[in-house]
């Protein structure tokens, strides 16, 4: 199997690469991994300019050696190449599985609404730089190169179509030409770095929205690194999530094992198929 890596938002460490590749050598001597130049880059912000994060993204997609794209890590601006790469994606890139969360749900929605078949929500090369790091590192190859399900979050059902977001994110995407079809899905959330009004106004637009009223529920991964608030917000993520659950007519199902840690679990989008160890 041969796997590439880029870096549609942030820079990632070369020292990182180093180790995940090293990792994957160890442990995965079937799988080859390349850590495509641009993940390398850095343009202000940027793993380099859209234009070179973008080439990167539709090389690795539409090449036909590769069978997945694993992305090398979050921070900001895969909603930046929205514009520019969906529609150059070429029959080689429905082919492959697609790997990664928070910042990447801008491209997991886009590949989603144009209904590319294998999306996941899951680690990323990057978490290996976390506290034991390694785990969530082979929690994603175990997938992705061994097709197992032993890192899915527990939710995951065989016959449930399931999705997973950063609510940030997915408030943000509402409304634009890349918001996905999650009707019937189970939806799991999850943030970082956030002050609570804004997670309590981001649920206020997802729950809002007519086409998310039509989901089966929300589950509410892990709301970490809350930014302090004046005076304080006086309610949990849990509770916010609850109340705009309630007002909506959305069922809340509990808790989801995802978020920005080393636990944070794998949940493929649409239909998981043992048989096939695809998504659909």
């Amino acid at each position: 199997m041969k796997i590439a890596i880029v870096a549609p938002a942030c820079t990632l460490d070369r020292a990182v690469a180093d180790s995940v590749s090293a990792l994957a050598r160890e442990h995965y001597p079937s799988v080859e991994l390349v850590f495509h130049p641009q993940c390398f880059l850095s343009w202000g912000h940027f793993a380099g300019t859209d234009a070179e994060r973008s080439s990167a993204f539709l090389e690795a997609a539409n090449d036909p050696a590769f069978d997945a794209v694993w992305v090398a890590r979050g921070g900001y601006g895969s909603n930046r190449l929205l514009e520019t790469v969906l529609h150059r994606l070429e029959v080689p890139a429905r082919r492959k599985t697609y790997l990664g969360y928070s910042d990447l749900g801008f491209l997991l929605a886009g590949l989603k609404a144009a209904g590319f078949p294998k999306l996941a929500h899951g680690p990323m090369p990057a978490d290996f730089k976390r506290k034991d790091g390694e785990k969530a590192v082979r929690r994603a190859l175990d997938f992705l190169a061994l097709g197992l399900r032993n890192g899915f979050d527990p939710a995951v059902e065989d016959n449930v179509p399931f999705a997973a977001f950063n609510i940030t994110i997915l408030s943000e995407l509402l409304g634009t030409p890349w918001q996905p079809d999650l009707s019937g899905h189970v939806l799991l959330l999850e943030d970082v770095s956030e002050h609570l009004y804004r997670i309590d106004r981001a649920m206020f637009h997802i729950t809002s929205n007519p086409a998310m009223r039509k989901v089966r529920g929300i589950r509410l991964g892990r709301v970490s690194d809350i930014q302090p608030n004046d005076p304080d917000f006086a309610q949990t993520p849990e509770q916010i999530v609850r109340h705009w659950c309630e007002v909506s007519g959305i069922p809340y199902l509990g808790a989801a094992d995802i978020g920005h840690d080393v636990e944070n679990k794998i949940v493929p989008f649409g239909l998981w198929r043992p048989e096939s160890a695809s998504t659909s």
